[in-house]
């Protein structure tokens, strides 16, 4: 009997993807909705001085910088966390990815596309049964003729079914393994079958952690179910008000106020400021106040 970490958890999801290109490479050909032609061939993992940061994305797992088969580069930013008005953010967030790459006396064709991938745990879309949701800049009357330069795909592992939807078949895998390896109790057969999920695995296994690791593996599990907690019940106190501007502000004081108390909990038990940031959503800053109030 062996135990798998939920891969979701950032240190797991970063052990498997940001250390293995390999792992990675397989992993975006099978998600990203790229043609035959331009699958990807190599990745590069893009440093923090490297890499065009997405502000909303502060808890950007993996950065890459792909090259495909016709040799045209594009980068990737692969996303886990959720939260409210997510999409103006991501958007605004993946257009200033793109703007930033352009370095003094650079020419526009240097630019590489940008690819903002999200695979969230939480509703998108309410009103619909779907899963995968693509957004590209497109012609208004033909949807054939497209402009190259910004893509967002949006993942809702929670409505995610194999059965149902057309996709490369090494992209339904690595969902399944995303979506079921922290509740295995036995491995299945296709996955043992393929090498690089295989490989995917032994690095989730709770046996490849260091104990200072699993310990951050459980303190990032428990500042996710915070959050949703934050957001539920400061969501019930902006109800509570009965106006739609003042749910809005509502929700904005709790979260704000919650968001402080778990800043302070992780203080304490000794994480890292930027790593409070990250959880928190709140500026350094802010974290670093609250260390007098300790």
């Amino acid at each position: 009997m062996i135990k798998l970490l939920d891969v979701r958890s950032d240190i797991v999801f970063k052990k498997i993807f940001g250390q293995h290109k390999n792992l990675a490479k397989s992993f975006l050909n099978g998600i990203l909705p790229l043609p035959e032609d331009h699958l990807i061939e190599s990745i590069e993992y893009l440093t923090p001085e490297q890499s065009p940061r997405i502000p909303a994305m502060k808890n950007t797992i993996v950065d890459v910088k792909c090259k495909d088969k016709k040799g045209r580069l594009f980068i990737v930013e692969m996303q886990l966390a959720w939260s409210a008005n997510f999409m103006k953010r991501f958007l605004y967030g993946a257009s200033k990815a793109f703007v930033q790459q352009m370095g003094v006396r650079q020419a526009y064709s240097s630019l590489c596309p940008v690819y903002g991938l999200a695979i969230i745990g939480e509703p998108f879309e309410k009103q619909t049964t779907e899963w995968f949701h693509h957004y590209k800049l497109t012609h208004a009357k033909d949807q054939n003729k497209s402009l190259e330069g910004l893509e967002l795909i949006f993942i809702e592992l929670n409505k995610f079914k194999p059965e149902t939807i057309e996709h490369r078949r090494m992209g339904i895998l690595w969902l399944r393994f995303l979506k079921e390896a922290g509740s295995l109790s036995s491995i299945p057969q296709e996955f043992q079958d393929d090498p690089d999920l295989a490989q995917a695995i032994e690095l989730a296994q709770e046996s490849a952690y260091t104990p200072d690791e699993l310990y951050w593996y459980d303190r990032y599990l428990d500042a996710v179910r915070v959050e949703k907690t934050v957001r539920e019940d400061s969501y019930m106190e902006g109800e509570q008000i009965g106006i739609e501007k003042g749910k809005i502000k509502g929700e904005q004081i709790g979260i704000d106020r919650k968001a402080r108390e778990v800043a302070k909990q992780l203080i304490i038990d000794g994480m890292p400021l930027e790593k409070v940031c990250e959880i928190t959503e709140l500026s350094l800053d802010v974290v670093k106040a609250l260390l007098s109030e300790k």
